[in-house]
């Protein structure tokens, strides 16, 4: 409902600002991760992208890189890693507020926080709060595919953990990109 209301009141052009502000803002954690798989070449993607996006794209409010130089994102996180070096995915959890995971996704989303600079605001409440309103303003730009997914599903949570482990393999395996 929250989400509903947001997307209610504020302009889509300014919530993909803000998607964008945040992508900017967490690069660390995806070029980090694209060094710990050895893929030199994205590692370089991101840090053109944020060069670019942090400058002309105005502190990442913009894609200018993506719009302007077709350089696309390459999203790496370490769950990713983890799942790169063979482990496996361990058990399915539905985390609270984060949603659908896992043992390896779980460990992989606390190892990439310590590379995000949202954590390091204080106070503590200050980086909860930004970080709650990002998880607001990603779900207004997705409402309606958490209803598409399970709509037809005899058990939606069968389904939304068949599709989320599936997912997670093929972005592991490279056949999948992950916009998260």
């Amino acid at each position: 409902p929250v989400a509903k209301g947001y997307n209610y009141v504020v302009n889509e052009d300014i919530r993909v600002s803000v998607r964008n502000f945040f992508s900017n803002l967490t690069t660390p954690a995806r070029f980090a991760n694209h060094l710990l798989q050895g893929e030199v070449r994205a590692a370089g993607t991101e840090l053109a992208r944020f060069l670019l996006n942090s400058t002309t794209g105005i502190l990442g409010l913009f894609d200018t890189a993506r719009d302007n130089w077709d350089i696309q994102k390459k999203n790496a996180d370490l769950g990713q890693t983890l799942g790169k070096y063979g482990l496996g995915q361990g058990m399915y959890l539905v985390l609270p507020l984060l949603g659908p995971s896992s043992l390896r996704e779980g460990a992989g989303f606390v190892g990439d926080g310590f590379l995000d600079p949202v954590s390091y605001i204080s106070p503590s409440e200050a980086a909860w709060g930004i970080k709650g309103y990002r998880a607001e303003n990603d779900v207004s730009l997705r409402i309606g595919q958490y209803e598409d997914l399970t709509g037809a599903a005899v058990d939606p949570y069968v389904a939304v953990r068949d599709f989320f482990v599936q997912y997670r393999d093929g972005v592991v395996k490279g056949k999948r990109r992950d916009d998260r």
